[in-house]
């Protein structure tokens, strides 16, 4: 048995590369199920809200925190628990993270009060931090045959943009049939399942010489991520307030200081060394523009279906399925290309010119435009899976196997900070043009927001609610052009870079 398959493979001294057996595709498709979940989770609220409302009760500020803490803490603790899995062992952190997982959906399922619930998505979002880093460098451990490894990532990377659709679709269809602690149920049989396998398909691999733990560096990275996260995510809606610019600002000096602390400490939570890696760095720079990509059109082609063509949030989430096929298709093609001798800089340059040809035809959308805005959003979520797949590969096969866990929750990180700028630069965007595009004679709440022109239409007399309403349809359409020719442009310019910065990154180079 090679020891790409052994239960203890030795990670300080990477052999010639093996091909994988039907051991390690088994592993795999179990690695894939805590991935999908916690995809998943991210959207799987949707649809639940109201019902949780009604039994719980919950107050606005507790109903904000039980869809924001999951994401916020998985945010907060990725570099943390990716370095911790280098020390202690990937599948034990993989499987501790699957216990915590699985018992705070049960929590989560059963949960009597707002407090309760709110506990338990913070638990979810713990579990979720240990997991994501942990199969990625797992992964890097089980597949030493680069074109596998390729292939294997490429399917990782279809799985977590898959689940995050698939969760409020999931959400909705329970909902529909069960009650709203079924949307937390699901979870336990796949968690179960990765217990039972997990330490007979997985091999361990950690750090044969981590060093000390860089306890100083825990906070630090929390007092830098999660303020800047809140503040992105705050600012398309409510604006650049100082509740929201403040939090931005004492995120990135406590980022400075984590930094300082990073170049100076004995062992780091993140060696800098990890970042001159040959590519790591232009890898976690391109990914973060990506996601910047991705979810800053997102969150307008989710209002679109539902604002504007009027679908109910359901039939909305079951469109935005469709745009998956593509995503199914477009990863192992990629893969496929780079095998068959593409230059790696030219494939990721040519996703960043696709998704910018997604911006580009959303930029051409109507107000009853749904086949249109379908085609934009596959188009363009191919175009960020096909960068996605090969950054992800390159920044992997760059960083020293030892240090699998602490890139891949770089990798991560940078993903969920680039997903939450997005959203604000675009999103400040596309609100900036609507409040233009709407007259000065609108109702201040229609003025503000589509939603809030849905709400106050509701309310006025036949053809004055209906004249608002088509007003600001209109005007909501404008902004998303706006977003989709800005987010045109920085995608073009981003092909350029990534041509430039990658040009010396070959095909066969890993």
């Amino acid at each position: 048995m090679t020891n790409s398959t052994s239960t203890n493979v030795s990670v300080g001294a990477e052999g010639a590369p093996v091909r994988a057996g039907r051991r390690e595709w088994t592993a795999l498709g179990v690695l894939m199920l805590p991935l999908l979940l916690v995809s998943m989770d991210v959207s799987v609220l949707y649809f639940a809200t109201p019902a949780i409302s009604a039994d719980l009760r919950p107050s606005g500020t507790q109903q904000l925190w039980i869809f924001d803490i999951y994401g916020f803490v998985l945010a907060g603790l990725l570099m943390t628990m990716g370095s911790l899995g280098d020390r202690i062992g990937r599948r034990r952190l993989l499987l501790m993270g699957a216990a915590a997982f699985g018992g705070a959906s049960l929590l989560a399922a059963y949960a009597n009060s707002a407090e309760t619930l709110i506990a338990a998505r913070a638990i979810l979002g713990i579990g979720g931090a240990t997991l994501m880093p942990s199969t990625m460098a797992l992964l890097r451990t089980m597949f030493t045959d680069p074109g596998e490894r390729a292939k294997a990532i490429g399917l990782w990377s279809g799985v977590m943009t898959g689940g995050i659709a698939l969760g409020s679709v999931m959400s909705g269809i329970l909902v529909e049939h069960f009650w709203w602690g079924s949307v937390f149920l699901v979870n336990l049989p796949a968690m179960a399942l990765l217990l039972v396998l997990g330490p007979l398909l997985l091999p361990e691999s950690r750090n044969p010489n981590p060093g000390r733990f860089d306890w100083p560096s825990v906070p630090l990275s929390m007092a830098a991520v999660l303020p800047v996260i809140y503040g992105l995510k705050e600012i398309p809606s409510e604006g650049w307030h100082p509740q929201y610019v403040v939090p931005v600002t004492v995120g990135l000096l406590f980022a400075a200081l984590f930094v300082h602390r990073q170049r100076t400490a004995a062992s780091p939570l993140i060696p800098p060394a990890l970042l001159r890696g040959h590519g790591f760095t232009p890898a976690l720079v391109l990914t973060l523009v990506s996601a910047f990509g991705m979810m800053g059109s997102a969150i307008f082609t989710t209002q679109y279906l539902q604002t504007v063509l009027g679908k109910s949030p359901l039939e909305a989430a079951l469109w935005s399925l469709l745009p998956s096929v593509l995503i199914g298709v477009a990863a192992p093609v990629t893969g496929q290309l780079v095998a068959r001798g593409a230059h790696r800089g030219h494939v990721v340059a040519a996703g960043f010119a696709v998704t910018a040809a997604g911006y580009a035809l959303l930029a051409l959308t109507g107000a009853d435009s749904l086949w249109l805005v379908l085609t934009a959003a596959g188009v363009l979520a191919s175009g960020v899976v096909m960068v996605m797949s090969q950054l992800t590969d390159l920044a992997m096969s760059t960083a020293p196997v030892e240090r699998a866990g602490t890139a891949s929750s770089l990798l991560e990180t940078g993903t969920e900070f680039g997903g939450a700028l997005g959203m604000a630069v675009l999103g400040s965007i596309g609100t900036a043009i609507y409040r233009h595009a709407m007259p000065s004679s609108a109702p201040a709440a229609a003025h503000e927001t589509l939603g809030g022109a849905l709400a106050t239409a509701a309310h006025l007399p036949g053809r004055t609610g209906a004249s608002l309403l088509a007003t600001a349809r209109d005007a909501f359409t404008s902004g998303m052009h706006g977003v989709a020719i800005a987010g045109a442009v920085i995608l073009a310019l981003a092909a350029v870079g990534a041509a430039l910065t990658l040009r010396k990154i070959g095909a066969g180079e890993a």
